[in-house]
């Protein structure tokens, strides 16, 4: 994908159109599973990603290559050069490994990568850009502990979901755009860790994120795009047991090496905690 800048711009504009609520999908209330007990044998992380769509998100029209909510190899978010499969890929700590599970409801396609050097697992599930909506709900419900569920991955049985010890959004703000009516108490004790990368995050998700009693690992301030250079830089920061600030320090290094926005502006785009 060519022009950094021009995606950044994209991204910006794109959070300002409105779309009617009739065109995004909703989903009947999420079946909760308290039952689900199982100990990882390392570290999951589970990625939730809305792919990019021009027709059903209040964005201004990327490039329609980027922006076709079905399509898996180029999308903005998905298998662009900076999606978060592709960026994956090419990346030496991380391995594409077998997966095998069932697939919800409105996910294209869901990966696995293992960790070369540690018992870490991350999971990410594309969402066709339609069901954005259920995306969102899907990562609230995740944050609370529900809808665990185990998966084999390269032979070795995890639980993600709510199983998962980190759990993030990457994609267009739709909260922007829709609303969501019900809450998402925790289900348990358990404290996990969320990184939410879309356009002003903290404003817009943190209502809904404060009863599952997840920690606000990163999140945004203001509009900014969503790349998965960001992800890895706040897991890299996460696995090596950073504090939040150190973590948002090194999103914004990440970003201002991509995005060529200045450091002080990277920092002022990212947030950490309450």
């Amino acid at each position: 994908m060519k022009g950094i800048g021009l995606v950044l711009g994209l991204c910006v504009v794109g959070c300002q159109k409105a779309i009617p609520d009739r065109l995004v999908d909703s989903r009947a209330k999420t079946k909760i599973d308290h039952s689900l007990h199982f100990k990882n044998p390392g570290r999951v992380i589970h990625v939730v990603v809305a792919l990019c769509d021009n027709k059903y998100q209040g964005i201004v029209p990327v490039p329609a290559h980027l922006g076709n909510g079905e399509d898996l190899k180029q999308n903005l978010y998905w298998g662009s050069q900076y999606g978060v499969k592709a960026y994956l890929q090419v990346q030496k700590d991380w391995k594409l490994v077998p997966l095998e599970g069932k697939l919800e409801d409105g996910i294209l396609e869901r990966v696995a990568f293992k960790h070369r050097s540690k018992p870490v697992w991350l999971i990410a599930d594309a969402y066709q850009g339609r069901r954005i909506q259920d995306a969102t709900r899907t990562m609230f419900h995740y944050a609370a502990g529900e809808d665990a569920s185990i998966v084999t991955v390269d032979k070795v049985k995890i639980a993600i979901g709510g199983g998962a010890d980190l759990v993030a959004y990457v994609g267009h703000d739709g909260l922007m755009d829709f609303s969501l009516k019900e809450t998402f108490p925790a289900s348990d004790k358990r404290h996990r860790d969320v990184v939410i990368l879309a356009c002003k995050s903290k404003q817009f998700f943190g209502p809904h994120l404060k009863s599952t009693g997840a920690r606000p690992l990163l999140w945004t301030t203001n509009l900014m795009a969503p790349e998965a250079y960001v992800l890895l830089a706040a897991i890299d920061g996460w696995l090596a047991e950073e504090d939040g600030e150190q973590i948002r320090l090194r999103a914004a290094t990440a970003y201002n090496k991509f995005q060529k926005c200045g450091l002080r502006g990277a920092k002022n785009t990212f947030a950490t905690g309450w």
